[in-house]
């Protein structure tokens, strides 16, 4: 879910933090038994669960314009940037079939079929990649890309509501619809999985953000960029709410929590002033101090996604799932966070010791 073309330490730590609320979201939806879901507790896991998602497709977005930043600024044509967004899309994409088969295998003799063609997170942040570079293949130039993808990424929270609803484009196969609108098998959309409407969106915004925050109308001031970033990150988590009274006008069906674009806009909002406390925050660390946790956690947040699943949701699970109390899942949720901390320390560092001096 990172690359290591251009590491920016605020963007990986935010990118860590991703991980820490995937970690618990994950945690608690698979260990907790039924007595403790009732409880206050687990309700406000599942809101913080509301988090990685669109966390992970911003900052895939922040990290394409830091890419193309790159890139314009050695000279590198369009095409050659293009193709470069593309070929890392669809590297992603093809690592995310290689998770399902590999849950696949390790799901038998239970796990179905359909599984294989499940969308998860890591095919729709291969797909957006893509769907980057085509955007940027249209308008090269980051001034033009900015608001032409702005302008994609509010289209398709836009058409989200429809496409999950009213205007479902059952005449495709199951599992193709599902890229678009996650019904995979079930007949009607599965706010579970993650299609292309409408968390693409978020990979656009980002992309757009990273291009204005990052490029020449912010490099200049970093500090008033990120502030300008949390101002209008405030007043889309104000606005949002207060739009879908006309949402639901416009659309004869919109589900606010899983399809509405005014809960899009409150998402985005809220991405942006995390994306600005982070630069806060990170403002404030030495760099001769030991790397955050957080940070490393970021930098291979990849590798911590796909080990982790196994020991939450797979047949090396820590606990038994579906049956544990608040403190029993807390406690393993604290070893899984420690081995996925330190197998992302080991990671990187056996990355510096083969990076040449």
């Amino acid at each position: 879910m990172s690359s290591h073309r251009q590491r920016v330490p605020h963007i990986d730590w935010l990118r860590g933090l991703a991980c820490v609320l995937m970690f618990q979201t994950h945690a608690y939806d698979a260990w907790l038994g039924e007595p403790a879901r009732q409880r206050r507790f687990f309700h406000i896991s599942r809101l913080l669960g509301t988090l990685p998602a669109p966390l992970f497709l911003f900052l895939t977005g922040i990290s394409a314009a830091l890419m193309i930043l790159q890139l314009e600024a050695r000279g590198t044509s369009p095409q050659r940037i293009t193709k470069a967004l593309v070929q890392r899309g669809a590297k992603i994409f093809g690592l995310g079939l290689l998770f399902r088969l590999q849950e696949f295998l390790l799901g038998q003799p239970g796990a179905p079929w359909t599984d294989l063609f499940r969308v998860d997170i890591l095919n729709t942040i291969g797909l957006s990649l893509m769907l980057l570079g085509a955007v940027y293949r249209l308008f090269p130039v980051w001034r033009r890309a900015a608001p032409a993808a702005a302008a994609v990424g509010l289209g398709i929270s836009g058409l989200t509501p429809p496409l999950w609803s009213t205007h479902r484009l059952q005449f495709l196969p199951w599992y193709l619809e599902s890229y678009l609108n996650g019904v995979h098998t079930a007949g009607y959309p599965q706010p579970w999985l993650f299609p292309l409407f409408p968390w693409a969106a978020f990979a656009l915004l980002g992309l757009t953000t990273g291009l204005v925050v990052f490029g020449p109308p912010g490099r200049s001031f970093p500090g008033r960029a990120h502030v300008l970033a949390a101002l209008v990150g405030l007043w889309l988590m104000v606005a949002g709410p207060r739009l879908e009274q006309y949402v639901q006008r416009v659309y004869r069906v919109a589900d606010f929590w899983h399809s509405s674009p005014s809960f899009f806009l409150l998402r985005t909002g809220i991405l942006l002033v995390l994306l600005a406390g982070a630069y806060l925050w990170c403002g404030r660390m030495r760099l001769d101090r030991p790397k955050s946790p957080l940070v490393i956690l970021g930098r291979h947040s990849l590798l911590v996604y796909w080990v982790h699943i196994e020991f939450v949701y797979g047949r090396f699970s820590l606990l038994a799932k579906g049956a544990s109390t608040i403190t029993e899942a807390t406690m393993a949720l604290g070893l899984l966070t420690a081995a996925m901390w330190w197998l992302a320390f080991w990671r990187d560092q056996s990355r510096v010791a083969k990076s040449p001096a």
